[in-house]
């Protein structure tokens, strides 16, 4: 048996609400934006009560969490994808922090009432940020593990630089600091893209023997 709670249980009609939820306040978050949205017209949109959506979320910042975990956990996965494919460490992390940036600019610009969602779970939910930087650490301390046994990096703490690393990469993954960029300083996202190619080649020369 598989364990999984069977389409007929009352754990499995829970879980399948709670999936309605999330779908319909996400698709008012994309269209109203954040703010604006309320638990009411998130019940309004399923036909449901408010307080039936309270059942199973306590509020209005639960479901946020909840969906931004999901977003994240999308993401986190094409990246440990990268960190996993093909080619050498030095292509997989050119290839990684591309992705990366290239997710905040689809995911929280493109769908700018996103962003404010995504904001909003970062000042609400930090152990969900938390998680997702832990992933990513993780992915490229990975890549970096397998250029320092083929030699193509320096050995050193894969741990210790995988860290150095996401830091020196923050001004084009923190969807605010994109955010500044932007709408304050006047760049262009071909701009930030091509800060973000000439950073990671600074990255490898560090990285080398």
């Amino acid at each position: 048996m598989s364990g999984q709670p069977t389409a007929d249980t009352p754990a499995a009609r829970a879980e399948a609400t709670r999936a309605r939820i999330e779908a319909a306040a996400e698709r008012l978050f994309r269209s109203m934006g954040y703010q604006k949205t309320a638990v009411a017209d998130i019940a309004r949109e399923l036909g449901m009560s408010p307080a039936n959506v309270y059942r199973f979320y306590p509020s209005k910042s639960a479901i946020n969490e909840a969906i931004a975990e999901r977003i994240l956990g999308a993401m986190l996965e094409e990246i440990e994808a990268i960190a996993r494919g093909s080619g050498t460490p030095g292509t997989r992390l050119r290839r990684l922090f591309s992705r990366m940036f290239e997710l905040k600019i689809e995911v929280f610009f493109q769908e700018r009432r996103l962003h404010d969602m995504v904001t909003a779970a970062m000042d609400e939910h930090w152990g969900v940020i938390e998680r997702h930087l832990g992933g990513v650490h993780a992915a490229i301390a990975r890549v970096l593990s397998d250029g320092m046994a083929s030699g193509e990096f320096a050995a050193r703490d894969p741990v210790k630089e995988a860290q150095t690393i996401l830091h020196t990469m923050v001004p084009w993954n923190h969807p605010g600091l994109i955010e500044s960029s932007i709408a304050r300083k006047g760049q262009t996202i071909e701009e930030l893209r091509a800060q973000v190619a000439d950073m990671t080649e600074f990255v490898l020369r560090a990285l080398r023997p």
